[in-house]
């Protein structure tokens, strides 16, 4: 069996943010081996449907699923923690989005990777300069480093201090 390193972000802005993160850990490590996290990070909603700030956290994991039964599990952790798809975007217990498949381009309906938004989203790339700074994505063919300095969302992503 092959093992994949994948990368995620993980966030939510309802409920107890942090346990729904730890939770969420908890639930990955089931079937996936966590090998990096960043820090926890407090961000303003993007998108501008959100009311409250998120927590997010960026994690490389291996895996021997294949990526649609690997985005399976991944939605089965959502579920369990409460997430309701009700409006894209909005407020939510927990968001778990797969943005990089090693140096894997994957087009398909229901899961696209790299992430087609991940360069745009300055609470994605904060998280990822964190953890893989030097990693190319296999299609701009920049760092980490690199898309976060050309990211045009200034939105305020900041280390969350929960003590």
């Amino acid at each position: 069996m092959m093992v994949n390193e994948v990368t995620l972000i993980l966030g939510g802005n309802k409920g107890d943010r942090m346990q729904l993160i730890e939770r969420a850990t908890i639930l990955l490590s089931e079937f996936a081996t966590i090998l990096k996290k960043s820090s926890i990070y407090q961000s303003e909603s993007w998108g501008g449907v959100a009311d409250q700030d998120f927590l997010n956290q960026a994690m490389v994991v291996h895996t021997e699923a294949t990526p649609m039964a690997f985005l399976a599990q991944i939605q089965s952790v959502e579920l369990t923690l409460g997430r309701r798809r009700e409006v894209i975007w909005g407020n939510r217990t927990m968001d778990i989005d797969i943005l990089y498949w090693g140096e894997e381009i994957i087009q398909l309906p229901e899961l696209k990777v790299p992430h087609p938004l991940l360069d745009q989203r300055r609470f994605v790339l904060v998280p990822l300069v964190e953890i893989m700074p030097e990693f190319v994505h296999p299609i701009s063919k920049k760092s980490q480093r690199n898309l976060l300095e050309c990211c045009e969302d200034q939105s305020r992503v900041e280390i969350f201090d929960h003590l």
